[in-house]
């Protein structure tokens, strides 16, 4: 349940770096309208064929889709222009595509984890090696990426020309130094290569003079790893292929990472939440007279923290509106600092002064901070037929109610919610003289729900809680009929509803 609140929590950050909102990131569901030209170069794959193609190839690209996908529409394009430039490429890259969604599929969906559409995966020496794309969706992004995943996973560095080519101080760049190219240390490191190479770029040198920054002097065989932050170059000499991956996951992290308008700060923006930890995230005002001592102090308080569990971002709250959205702040509470934990939790203090980061991070790990829980205000009048449940009356009228209750978690933006939204108005007029049944709905995307509780992995997402407290997801029909059908299957009745049962069958026994 925590790995998949981080999932939902990455996926929102993916589209706000994105610069979209949640409700640009809704499918479409309209058919695909690809001519027969766009297919000229794009392998189409399926059950049937995908083990025996891939098989005979050491290098082939696979997009995972679905036909009604806006996101898949919309990469199609690019995606075949990509693969008839790439054909030709010596030596040739191919790409190819499997309806994911298409039921006889679905065996290839479950054995390549598809979660999302469109998902791409480059599949190598014929399939045996799996990794995820994480290249740009534009044919001209997709081309560039692909050629250098396909070529040789580290580059050789010859001349101060090319270190300064591959090392340009915006980027983490590892790069080996070896008197020679062989021996089992080498060896190690190209493992290390090809074992990360979708998330880092490589190079590798008999001559350390060469490289920028550091001390020169060094003949190997070290791992030298340069950043655009903190301490911009880092040496590590054991070459244990688990201890490099380790050290090249822990020193490409910031200590603080910085959230804002520059786009090269998002690769390290994705890793931060991406990691397991929980997340401290600071957020104020860039411009402001204190931002340069709120760094520091964060900066100070992250280097304590380090390796404990707790990763740091600081975030310009004036590029951070989706972010604030998602976690339910407001601007009249900058600066403040918020911690999201990989369960759910989040704790907040706003209004935060730069003397207070290390103070309340403090009382924060030793359990003396209550949580915090977005939550719309609970509203005045609630006399609609399907009653709005907010997080802070979701105790109170769903859990303490004593009542039969159908709550549906529902986003404003999805299509199947509108839809659903006048057949749960029907089935509440329905039921509206029965005072022990309640047809009930919450804003998932609005107000925090207990995952603990409720699987909502989707929207609309329903779930019925008999008065005595039995919990049951529907995953019923649609219809009026079938709703009713099922609350009246699976709710308690009441002392009344039972006493007039009672008299109903007494005449029957009078008559014998």
């Amino acid at each position: 349940m925590a790995s998949r609140l981080w999932i939902c929590t990455f996926v929102f950050i993916l589209s706000l770096i994105a610069g979209t909102s949640a409700s640009e990131t809704e499918y479409t569901s309209a058919s695909e309208t690809e001519d027969s030209e766009s297919k000229e170069f794009v392998l189409n794959l399926d059950h049937s064929n995908f083990h025996e193609t891939v098989g005979k190839h050491d290098f082939i690209v696979v997009e995972f889709y679905a036909p009604w996908c806006g996101h898949c529409k919309k990469l199609a394009p690019e995606y075949e222009k990509a693969a008839s430039v790439l054909s030709s490429h010596d030596p040739p890259v191919t790409l190819a595509k499997v309806d994911a969604s298409d039921e006889t599929n679905k065996g290839l969906a479950g054995e390549f984890e598809i979660s999302g559409f469109p998902t791409i995966k480059i599949l190598r020496n014929g399939g045996k090696h799996i990794q995820e794309y994480k290249g740009p969706r534009d044919a001209e992004g997709i081309v560039a990426y692909l050629k250098k995943q396909s070529g040789p996973a580290s580059a050789e560095i010859k001349s101060t020309e090319d270190a300064n080519a591959l090392i340009d101080g915006k980027k983490i760049i590892v790069v080996g130094v070896f008197p020679e190219f062989s021996g089992e240390k080498f060896e190690n490191f190209t493992a290390l290569t090809e074992k990360l190479r979708s998330d880092y770029e490589f190079g590798h040198t008999l001559d350390a003079k060469l490289l920028p920054h550091g001390e020169s002097s060094v003949t190997g065989p070290i791992v030298r790893l340069f950043k655009p932050f903190d301490e911009l170059v880092v040496d590590f000499q054991d070459f244990n292929v688990d201890a490099l991956v380790e050290f090249v996951e822990e020193a490409s992290t910031p200590i603080v990472t910085l959230f804002n308008n520059d786009p090269s700060n998002q690769p390290f923006v994705i890793k931060f939440f991406n990691n397991p930890n929980a997340k401290a995230m600071l957020f104020l005002n860039f411009s402001s007279e204190l931002a340069d001592v709120f760094k520091s102090k964060c900066h100070d308080v992250a280097e304590q923290y380090k390796g404990k569990g707790l990763s740091f971002l600081m975030g310009d709250a004036e590029a951070s509106q989706n972010a604030f959205q998602y976690f339910g702040l407001r601007d009249d509470q900058v600066p403040l600092i918020i911690i999201q934990t990989s369960d759910g939790e989040k704790y907040l203090k706003p209004n935060l002064e730069p003397d207070q980061i290390s103070s309340w991070v403090k009382e924060y790990k030793e359990g003396n901070v209550l949580p915090y829980r977005k939550s719309e205000p609970i509203p005045e009048a609630n006399d609609e037929p399907v009653k709005v449940i907010v997080a802070d009356s979701l105790q109170d009228n769903v859990f303490n109610s004593g009542k039969n209750v159908l709550l549906e978690f529902y986003a404003p933006w999805c299509g199947h919610c509108k839809n659903l939204a006048p057949i749960l108005d029907e089935v509440a007029v329905s039921l509206e003289s029965d005072a022990d049944v309640v047809i009930a709905k919450i804003d998932a995307t609005a107000n925090d729900v207990p995952i603990d509780i409720f699987d909502v992995k989707g929207y609309p997402t329903l779930y019925f809680r008999s008065a005595s407290g039995n919990l049951l997801q529907y995953n019923g029909g649609r219809t009026k009929e079938d709703i009713i059908d099922f609350i009246q299957k699976n709710r308690d009745k009441s002392a009344q509803q039972e006493a007039g049962k009672d008299e109903q069958q007494e005449p029957g026994k009078d008559e014998l």
